[in-house]
């Protein structure tokens, strides 16, 4: 299931923006150019082959994609693949002894989707493997090709797992990128919404540092407080108060590019007026502190106490 508060549907429009966007199709070719490997963003229960049509797709997948049987068990790790990748990355392996890699990407608490890479050995591939995966795909009454298949298994690329871990770390790096840019888009919301909506936002961003009401909010755009409530979550997809936080939140992330600004002036400067609130909304929307996202940001060791 997804998380609560993402539904798949928006799981999946978020993820259509993401790919649409020039920082990840900049980061798919680079990374293709770089690794030689697949990669994909894909949303949550978005149950297909990732890699199929991929242009550094395996050529032993592509041609296990065109069987029923061999496709349906790469289907199958896929669902494990999400499964167990909810909260960390995860490698799994499928029949052929091939890793296939999943690396959340999330906002706060909501899984939005997966990048993944994979279709690779972590060590050089034997004849006695190959009979056996010869075995299973005639069990499974295959119609495939055998001296094709065994020239593509053969062609696979072998990394050893300190190349591959690595890898991984990039995709890790880069989710965390996707997390912020996921923030921005529900933030921005739908783009097209009525002048009252317009207006709203734009005070919401003029006076984000001040103690702002919803009751204040409606009054400004000429709406009961309840109707305000209602029409503002439909054009937003977010509640007031959670638009405010996330607004908020991403005005402290910018100011703590600077490294010598301290975590409790960013948080006072937007409008939190606590803390204790501002820690508790920094770890919803973003995942971790801001002391352990500020060290992150730059390069330093996480912190082992916050700092005030």
């Amino acid at each position: 299931m997804v998380d609560p508060g993402t539904t798949p549907a928006q799981s999946r429009a978020l993820v259509a923006q993401l790919k649409r966007s020039r920082i990840f199709r900049d980061y798919e070719q680079a990374f293709r150019d770089t690794t030689g490997l697949p990669i994909s963003l894909r949303p949550v229960e978005g149950f297909d082959l990732p890699h199929h049509g991929d242009p550094k797709e395996n050529p032993f997948c592509a041609l296990m994609a065109q069987s029923n049987q061999s496709c349906a068990a790469c289907l199958q790790l896929q669902r494990r693949v999400e499964e167990e990748a909810r909260l960390e990355p995860k490698t799994l392996k499928c029949f052929a002894g091939l890793c296939d890699s999943a690396v959340p990407v999330r906002v706060g608490e909501n899984l939005i989707g997966f990048l993944q890479t994979g279709q690779i050995l972590l060590h050089t591939p034997a004849q006695h493997e190959f009979a056996r995966i010869t075995r299973q795909l005639l069990k499974w009454g295959t119609e495939v090709d055998l001296k094709r298949v065994e020239e593509a298994y053969f062609q696979t690329r072998v990394l050893d797992r300190r190349q591959y871990d690595s890898i991984l770390r990039l995709l890790t790096i880069f989710a965390q990128h996707l997390a912020s840019l996921s923030n921005e888009l529900m933030v921005r919301g739908a783009a097209a919404e009525s002048p009252a909506m317009a207006r709203a936002r734009v005070l919401i961003a003029e006076r984000h540092a001040d103690e702002l009401s919803l009751q204040e909010v409606a009054r400004a755009v000429n709406m009961s407080a309840f109707y305000f409530c209602k029409s503002f979550k439909k054009a937003t997809g977010l509640t007031f108060t959670d638009y405010l936080a996330r607004l908020r939140i991403e005005k402290v992330k910018n100011l703590l590019l600077n490294p010598h600004k301290r975590v409790s002036e960013a948080a006072y400067e937007v409008g939190f007026q606590s803390l204790s609130q501002f820690n508790r909304v920094f770890r919803r929307i973003v995942g971790e502190s801001p002391s352990v996202w500020r060290d992150r940001l730059h390069g330093a060791e996480p912190a082992k106490t916050p700092r005030a």
